[in-house]
């Protein structure tokens, strides 16, 4: 796929997809770390999004009756501690993997392995969670690629940091949920984008279409493999919901 040693590739994988791996995802993240090496960087949306206000909560809903006992306890996100959740076992192993950092957003954090990990990991505003302060837009910077392992454009993070770019009429949200405050847990709320995947796969079909230098496609073990230059993602994404969203 030409992922290279000294590379920045942000990973969304699948472990399911891949058919049997000798190993598991312990095996995959080994992997992962000995092509990019430790002049490269690893990295992986770690979100925890279990973490907010229940009266956000649908999968399932939480009764009204309950929402200040779930304010008032809900364990406070801690890099170390919180774990993943819909991230898949590659994630959820490779952020508590040694050496590897782990973003303050209590939410939408992404972990990162090797010679930029304290550059992509280091700054990420609660109010700007997919945004320019986030590590979305360090692995831009870097000239990064994003590797889907047996996933898809539907969970492609990085269109999100297109539609904080783009010129577009997104509303914004109030998000809550459980911090640490110097060592001390607070229920704290924020202000944030109300962003839309559901045309992620629209918008990814046209760019594989358009910009096919910018991809490379393959197999990883049974499942379907690519890399994908990030910037040119992004930037081809700006323009694409410009013109295509309402």
């Amino acid at each position: 796929l030409g992922v290279a040693s000294g590379g920045t590739v942000l990973v969304h994988g699948s472990l399911s997809e891949l058919g049997w791996v000798c190993g598991g995802a312990p095996a995959v993240v080994d992997a992962l770390q000995r092509v990019v090496g430790e002049g490269g960087t690893v990295a992986m949306p770690t979100h925890s999004p279990g973490n907010m206000d229940p009266a956000d909560m649908s999968s399932p809903p939480v009764p009204e009756s309950w929402y200040e006992t779930v304010r008032e306890g809900m364990p406070p996100y801690r890099p170390d501690v919180t774990p993943t959740q819909g991230m898949g076992a590659i994630a959820e192993c490779f952020r508590s993997c040694p050496d590897v950092r782990r973003s303050d957003h209590p939410q939408h954090s992404f972990a990162a392995w090797g010679a930029d990990a304290a550059f992509v990991t280091g700054t990420h505003p609660y109010d700007d969670s997919l945004g320019e302060d986030s590590p979305l837009a360090r692995v831009y910077d870097l000239d990064g690629d994003v590797l889907f392992l047996g996933t898809t454009h539907a969970t492609n993070t990085s269109l999100h940091l297109a539609e904080y770019r783009a010129d577009l009429d997104i509303e914004t949200v109030t998000a809550a949920g459980a911090v640490l405050v110097d060592g001390d847990r607070e229920w704290t709320e924020w202000e944030d984008l109300d962003i839309d995947d559901a045309d992620f796969p629209d918008c990814g079909r046209a760019f594989e279409r358009e910009r096919p230098a910018a991809v490379e496609t393959g197999t990883v073990g049974v499942g379907d493999a690519k890399r994908l230059s990030q910037p040119a993602l992004v930037d081809f994404a700006v323009e694409w919901f410009e013109a295509n969203r309402g």
